[in-house]
């Protein structure tokens, strides 16, 4: 079958009405079924989140702090492909959405996430502080995919190796693993609490989601390269159990191949 990919295709979404929305969204959809167009992505940054919902994110994690409550911790995922209940049947075509970027916008919420966990392990390299700035970031997340990749990739090509609470600064490839093991397991923990408090998806993707799971013609998934516990609860939070249980596939970083 033909494959659509959605990629950034509602960012200039911001401010119409659902009506116009919805329009879009039905226009859009009637492109797809009728000749399986690419959409390609659009020149929107995909850290441009509204900046008064990343400021507020920001100041709830100064003002709490990265250790989270065991119960936080232990929030049930309702992602699992067992659970699938697909009405697909013979599909043509198939579109599917990533998350970060797509769905929601969610780069500044990773980015705080990280700096929150470089705080939390006082990281530093030479006496200054680890801290992923908004330009930097930005061009880091459009480069290397995923998170222990993309600290990789910044301790090996940029910063150095960093000292941190855990110890001096790592030489072996084992104590490098161990770091960047333990601020991707921080980082997750942070960035699952800002999600639950300011992550909404874009303007007009539920409607078109909701239009592609009423077409038996047309398969649907969620696939992404983020880690799995960040990306389950961007899409249990926002796309909803419902939604997620009649889709064709959700995959995450791990579920697959290497990612990007």
């Amino acid at each position: 079958p033909s494959l659509c990919v959605v990629q950034h295709w509602c960012a200039s979404a911001t401010g119409k009405s659902t009506v116009f929305r919805m329009f879009r969204a039905s226009l859009l959809l009637a492109i797809v079924a009728g000749c399986g167009a690419f959409m390609a992505p659009s020149v929107m940054p995909r850290t441009s989140m509204p900046l008064a919902a990343s400021a507020a994110a920001g100041a709830r994690l100064r003002s709490s702090g990265s250790v989270l409550s065991a119960a936080s911790r232990a929030r049930p995922s309702i992602v699992g492909l067992s659970a699938m209940a697909s009405t697909t049947k013979d599909p043509k075509f198939a579109l599917l959405f990533d998350c970060d970027g797509v769905i929601v916008l969610t780069e500044e919420l990773h980015r705080l996430a990280y700096n929150g966990a470089f705080k939390d392990f006082e990281l530093t390299t030479d006496g200054e502080a680890v801290d992923w700035d908004v330009a930097y970031y930005d061009i880091l997340q459009n480069t290397v995919g995923g998170g222990k990749p993309k600290m990789k990739w910044h301790f090996n090509n940029k910063s150095g190796w960093p000292k941190s609470k855990m110890g001096d600064v790592p030489t072996t490839d084992e104590d490098k693993d161990a770091l960047v093991d333990a601020l991707q397991d921080t980082k997750t923990e942070i960035y699952k609490k800002i999600v639950t408090e300011v992550a909404s998806a874009r303007p007009g993707v539920i409607e078109m989601l909701d239009a592609v799971l009423e077409r038996p013609d047309i398969a649907a998934g969620i696939c992404s390269a983020a880690t799995k516990g960040g990306f389950d609860q961007v899409v249990n939070s926002v796309v909803g159990k419902d939604r997620l249980s009649r889709l064709d596939v959700v995959m995450a970083g791990g579920d697959g191949p290497p990612q990007k």
